[in-house]
């Protein structure tokens, strides 16, 4: 009574077997959320290589940074006027009414423009050494040497050791070059044309005209004739004699027959009013003569700058002898086949240094006498038939 039979028990368990047992759900046959993985591709070595546009890189490059000198030049410049224009300004009488404000502002703005108009000096040197391709060390003439920086606009192909170069004021950066470092007054001396005066307009100067033709004409035309026999022609010729013997004359009948470039200086032209123009005179001088070779330089009145060395006190006569002395040095400077020729001319040869006309620097003295009876009557002869 009250109670559950045995058979309650045996169904209870019937149905526990007959419940299925719990399976889990079967996985999916596609992954969700993983990528797949790419199929291998051809070997990387048969691959062409990547190209990159490296030239145009370097060139952009380049330009930016010319563009960033550029601005760098024109930001300092602008903080350099809006300085001065703001001294200016608060040195100035202060205004009392708006129309001197307005009288202020305007001569400021004139004053600025004026500034504009004339813009920025810059200063002159020379290029003494190349560092890399954005340094170099320079010189200045009133200053030591200084080391700086290259603008990049700036043509490399220019610089080299020697060149005259424009210099930034403040930064004293290399801001241009002077192709053209000549002395105008060179150009002057150089002949275009050769001269017109030949041998046969010169009569009775037989035996000098002889000794020139050998000293200068010679080795200018035939330099294999003095290597063939080991002889060094030479390098300098001095004439020497009274006003009027013919000397002038005779170097411009050399320079025809050779059709050599003449350069004609009088010895005073060769001293300069300021410190160290004399000597850069003299080295332009034969630098021409050596571009333009083969060439005669003929220094007229030697005895200007040639004279004797002495103790002087002027500064003057000491800036003669430093010009000589360049001039010492450019005669040693040449080389032994003769494309230059040196030929002096005085009227005081007892007066001349004794360095100057020294055999290696002047081989040859040639004397040119006043013309006798026989001597006068050949150039009368030939004055007349030129006549």
């Amino acid at each position: 009574m009250g109670g559950g039979g045995p058979g309650d028990g045996q169904d209870e368990k019937d149905k526990k077997k007959e419940k299925p047992k719990y399976e889990p759900p079967p996985q999916p046959t596609t992954r969700i959320g993983r990528r797949k993985r790419k199929q291998a591709g051809p070997n990387a070595s048969a691959k062409l290589p990547a190209i990159y546009p490296t030239s145009r890189c370097k060139l952009k490059y380049l330009r930016m940074q010319r563009i960033h000198d550029h601005l760098l030049l024109e930001e300092e410049y602008v903080e350099n006027q809006e300085r001065i224009r703001k001294t200016k300004v608060h040195s100035s009488l202060s205004p009392s009414t708006s129309d001197d404000f307005e009288t202020t502002d305007r001569n400021a703005d004139e004053r600025s423009r004026v500034d504009d108009m004339r813009g920025s000096p810059m200063g002159v040197g020379n290029l003494e050494e190349m560092i890399d391709d954005d340094h170099a060390i320079v010189s200045t003439a009133t200053g030591p040497e200084y080391y700086v920086s290259i603008m990049s606009f700036v043509d490399k192909d220019l610089l080299e050791p020697g060149a005259s170069i424009l210099l930034h004021h403040k930064s004293v950066s290399v801001v241009g070059v002077l192709t053209d470092d000549a002395d105008p007054l060179v150009s002057v001396m150089k002949l275009d044309k050769a001269p017109t005066e030949s041998y046969a307009d010169i009569g009775g100067l037989e035996s000098q005209i002889q000794e020139v033709r050998e000293a200068v004409e010679l080795p200018l035309l035939h330099p294999e004739l003095y290597e063939e026999m080991g002889i060094k022609p030479p390098k300098g010729v001095i004439l020497y004699g009274g006003p009027g013997t013919g000397k002038t004359l005779l170097a411009k009948a050399v320079a025809n027959q050779t059709s050599a470039t003449f350069l004609r200086i009088v010895g005073s032209e060769l001293i300069q009013k300021y410190l160290g123009d004399g000597p850069r005179l003299v080295r332009q001088i034969f630098q021409v003569a050596a571009e333009h070779a083969p060439s005669i330089v003929f220094i007229d009145e030697i005895d200007a700058i040639g004279t004797k060395r002495y103790e002087s006190t002027s500064g003057g006569e000491r800036e003669v002898q430093r010009t000589m002395l360049e001039l010492l040095n450019q005669l040693d400077g040449f080389d032994d086949r003769g494309d230059v020729k040196v030929i002096m001319a005085t009227n005081k040869i007892e007066s001349l240094d004794p360095a100057l006309i020294r055999p290696g620097r002047i081989d040859r003295k040639i004397l040119f006498e006043n013309p006798d009876r026989s001597n006068g009557a050949a150039r009368a002869t030939d004055a007349c038939a030129d006549g």
